[in-house]
């Protein structure tokens, strides 16, 4: 996840208390960083030993993080229907395997129309429907947001060298992510968007794209063996994604009052914390790497 500004975004009502590790990013960054290696070393065994599972470790990230959305929501009185967010997000996931982006699209769109109907009707026939127009349209936003943006990160795997595309796509986020944090801690003194994101600088995007583009570069052509000029776009692709990622879920939790989505990664909040801009990310380096190689 690219972080342009250092320091995490608060997006709370109140002032946070400092991390107790004393950190600048107002985080425990040994944590964070512990938390970080962890994933990347998961992510680099399934792909190297067993790519055939990427596809499971999309489909269990995507439920957990749908999952933490869904119960922040419910503590702020929007009522979504799970089980239609959940089966049907994990429909879009998996059906990407044998179908393509048929089953995907054939996918999300069944989930959408069960969703419409499954609200319609979630306090029985005869209730009249409150909050109708509201909760659906969150409810779309969610499946579009997750599970089908994710997606694209799971149809990668069965390109041609599907395994490389996903090392491409995981070592640019990580290059952002270390630009932006460098840059931002060290020189950030411009907020981008401080009515989202105070924290965000112009100069930890700038750090951001150089890393990026560096990391990009040297991915496509060392491991795919493709043109620098894709790399170059891949990388600045995946930093304007990823801000976008960012201040999107930033703005979702300003809406709802909280810092983080969930607790289960220490240092990072919720897993849906630390997907926020891959997300977007995913779809663009897809769409990108299918494209031009």
């Amino acid at each position: 996840m690219p972080v342009h500004e250092g320091p995490a975004a608060d997006t709370s009502p109140e002032p946070t208390p400092p991390a107790p590790s004393g950190s600048k990013a107002g985080r425990n960054l040994p944590a964070a960083i512990g938390v970080g290696v962890g994933l990347g070393l998961l992510v680099i065994g399934v792909l190297v030993y067993a790519p055939s599972l990427w596809t499971a470790l999309v489909a269990a990230a995507m439920a957990i993080a749908t999952w933490e959305i869904m119960k922040r929501l419910g503590e702020a009185g929007i009522e979504v229907p799970r089980i239609p967010l959940l089966l049907g997000g994990q429909a879009i996931i998996w059906l990407g395997w044998p179908y393509g982006t048929t089953g995907v699209l054939g996918a999300f769109a069944a989930t959408v129309l069960v969703t419409m109907v499954w609200r319609l009707f979630s306090h029985g026939a005869s209730a009249t429907p409150q909050n109708y127009l509201r909760d659906t349209g969150i409810s779309l936003f969610v499946i579009s947001w997750v599970p089908l943006l994710a997606a694209f990160a799971a149809l990668m795997v069965h390109q041609e060298d599907g395994a490389g595309r996903i090392f491409v796509f995981m070592i640019g986020v990580v290059c952002s992510d270390v630009g932006g944090y460098v840059a931002g801690v060290l020189f950030g003194k411009h907020p981008m968007v401080p009515r989202i994101s105070p924290k965000k600088s112009w100069e930890g995007l700038a750090g951001s794209l150089v890393f990026a583009i560096i990391g990009s570069v040297l991915t496509v052509t060392l491991i795919l063996d493709g043109n620098p000029w894709v790399g170059v776009l891949v990388g600045i692709t995946l930093v304007l994604t990823g801000t976008i990622g960012d201040l999107i879920e930033s703005q979702v939790k300003r809406d709802l009052k909280i810092k983080d989505m969930g607790t289960l990664l220490p240092g990072h909040g919720g897993i849906m914390d630390r997907l926020d801009s891959m997300l977007p990310s995913a779809f663009v380096t897809w769409l990108v790497l299918t494209s031009m190689l």
